[in-house]
C-alpha cells in the first residue's frame, strides 16, 4: 500500500529523534579509541584508553567500587522489593494505595533532595550514635543506591503477580502446604522472572547513580561516576570515554538479560515493556 505523506513524515521524524538521542553515545564510543591525550583532538585509532584501566589504580578502584556497590545494592533492593511486591499483589487492601503512594514519592523525589537528606542522617548514625558500619563508604553507597531501586523492584514484582492467577497458591494451601512452603515452591517461582529483572535493573541503576554517590561517598571509596566528575577539571581524557563504553556495554547486557529472562518466561514484547516499567 502507498504510504501517506503523514506516515513518511512521522517515520523521518522518528529517525531524527533516534539520531538526536544516540549520537552523543556514538561519539563517546568512537572517542574511546582515541590515542590522544584529550578527546577534543583526534590523534589516531588505538586501545590505549582501555589499557589504562589496567595501568591506573585510581580508575581500576573506581570501577571496582561501582560494580561492588551495584551488586550489593541490587541484592538488598531485590530482597526488600520482592517481599513488598508480593505483599501488594497477594494481600490487596487500602494499605496498598498508601504504600504505592510512598513508593511513588521515593521514585519522583529529586536525587539532590535524597542526597542532602542522606548525608546528615548517615553522619548521625555513624558518628553521633557510634554505629561504625555507617562510616564505611561502601555501606553508605549501598544505602543510597538501594532506596530508589527498592521501589523499582516492588513495581516490577507486583506487576508480574497481579497478572497471574492466584489459584495455584490457593491449591497449595488446600493441599495443606504451609505458608512458607507455598511461598518457596509456588509464589517465588511465579515471580522469579520479575525478581531477576528487578535485580538486573537495580544493578544498572546503581552504576550511573551520581548525585547521591557524590554526597555520601567517603575517601577511598569513590565510584566511577564521581571519579569522572572530578576528572573533568583537568579535561576529558580518552580513558574516561573507554571506561564509559565498558559501563555502557554492561548496562546493555543487563537490559538484554532482563528481556531474555522475561521472554523465556513466556511474556510478549508488550508484557516485557509493562513489567520493566512496573505497569
Amino acid at each position: 500500500m502507498k504510504r501517506s505523506w503523514s506516515d513518511v513524515a512521522l517515520g523521518v521524524w522518528g529517525v531524527l529523534v533516534f539520531i538526536f538521542l544516540f549520537a552523543p553515545i556514538i561519539v563517546i564510543i568512537v572517542s574511546s579509541f582515541n590515542t590522544g591525550r584529550l578527546l577534543v583532538a583526534w590523534d589516531g585509532f588505538g586501545f590505549d584508553g582501555f589499557l589504562t584501566l589496567l595501568e591506573k589504580p585510581a580508575i581500576r578502584d573506581a570501577v571496582w567500587v561501582s560494580v561492588q556497590t551495584g551488586a550489593i545494592a541490587a541484592v538488598v533492593a531485590t530482597l526488600l522489593g520482592t517481599l513488598a511486591g508480593i505483599a501488594m499483589a497477594r494481600h490487596p487492601g487500602k494499605w496498598v494505595f498508601w504504600f504505592i503512594g510512598l513508593l511513588l514519592l521515593v521514585s519522583v523525589t529529586p536525587e539532590i533532595v535524597d542526597a542532602v537528606a542522606l548525608l546528615p542522617w548517615l553522619v548521625f548514625l555513624g558518628q553521633d550514635l557510634g554505629l561504625g558500619l555507617f562510616n564505611d563508604g561502601v555501606v553508605r553507597l549501598v544505602v543510597g543506591h538501594s532506596l530508589f531501586a527498592i521501589a523499582v523492584v516492588s513495581y516490577i514484582v507486583r506487576a508480574r503477580l497481579v497478572g497471574l492467577d492466584a489459584q495455584l497458591e490457593e491449591a497449595s494451601a488446600d493441599l495443606y502446604a504451609k505458608p512458607l512452603t507455598t511461598f518457596r515452591r509456588v509464589t517465588l517461582p511465579l515471580a522469579m522472572p520479575a525478581v531477576l529483572a528487578g535485580f538486573l535493573l537495580s544493578f544498572t541503576l546503581s552504576l550511573d547513580n551520581t548525585v547521591i554517590a557524590a554526597f555520601v561517598q567517603v575517601s577511598g571509596t569513590t565510584p566511577w561516576p564521581v571519579y569522572v566528575l572530578s576528572a573533568l577539571r583537568s579535561g576529558l581524557r580518552p580513558e574516561i570515554a573507554s571506561v564509559s563504553t565498558i559501563m555502557l556495554v554492561l548496562t546493555l547486557l543487563s537490559l538484554g538479560l532482563v528481556a531474555l529472562v522475561l521472554r523465556r518466561a513466556g511474556d510478549s514484547a508488550t508484557q516485557i515493556a509493562r513489567t520493566m516499567t512496573g505497569n
